[in-house]
């Protein structure tokens, strides 16, 4: 079993403050979505199976399903409240959306959705994975790759590594900046240095097991991803992925 670093996600008022606070303040969130879906639209004329690992309060699935609206999800995560949250948003989609609870730390993601023999045009995660370690990193993108149809994509929206201290400074001052920003256009009163002294002493902050970019998208390559790429990176924000084209 890897060692775990996420267990702060199953505290329910830890998984509410980022979901109020935190979810909302993430730089270029709408330019995120608009490349997500770039990618999908250019591989697939019609989604007709989601999984979003990780899900969160189900953003992705929930701008997927907007445009491929035929289409049935999965969503996953190991936490009630953000399944909570996912069928909230979801709510409109309910009879095309299942919900699992599963910790994929421990649990491989292709023996948990085995049982319905399921394979799915379109696998999506957003700042989940790099909870786990490298090693435990590496089996999930393969059975992620176990699990796509032929033709399928996968797309990681992403916290990654910066390759110097100088890099990580400049991008721990950017999300401060945006957070600060974010907070005043909403109202809240909080100084510049209150919600950097917050940020710096996050209760995640030790759950993150960051990789480089260009590292993953070597592990994906090796496993059989084609055209695997970083298609954004800002600092430590980065969407990366690849397509599988047969399930030979």
């Amino acid at each position: 079993m890897n060692e775990r670093t996420d267990d702060t996600w199953r505290d329910s008022e830890n998984a509410k403050k980022f979901l109020n606070e935190i979810a909302g303040a993430i730089p270029l969130e709408a330019e995120q979505l608009d490349i997500m879906m770039r990618l999908i639209s250019e591989q697939r004329n019609e989604v007709r199976s989601i999984l979003d690992i990780g899900c969160g309060n189900g953003i992705l699935a929930s701008v997927i399903l907007n445009q491929y609206s035929n289409a049935r999800a999965t969503l996953l995560d190991f936490s009630d409240t953000m399944l909570d949250a996912a069928k909230e948003k979801l709510s409109s989609y309910k009879d095309q959306v299942r919900y699992v609870k599963s910790d994929y730390g421990d649990e491989a993601l292709d023996k948990k959705l085995a049982d319905e023999k399921a394979s799915f045009d379109v696998i999506v995660s957003r700042f989940s994975i790099h909870h786990q370690s490298d090693e435990r990193k590496y089996q999930v993108y393969q059975e992620i790759f176990n699990l796509l149809a032929p033709n399928g994509i996968f797309i990681n929206i992403e916290h990654v590594a910066s390759k110097s201290k100088w890099v990580n400074k400049i991008f721990e001052k950017y999300m401060i900046d945006y957070m600060y920003d974010s907070y005043n256009k909403k109202g809240k009163v909080k100084s510049r240095d209150e919600i950097a002294q917050e940020f710096r002493g996050r209760h995640d902050k030790d759950a993150n097991v960051i990789a480089l970019a260009e590292k993953q998208c070597a592990w994906l390559s090796e496993i059989g991803f084609v055209d695997v790429d970083c298609y954004f990176k800002v600092f430590e924000i980065a969407i990366f992925g690849g397509r599988r084209l047969n399930r030979s």
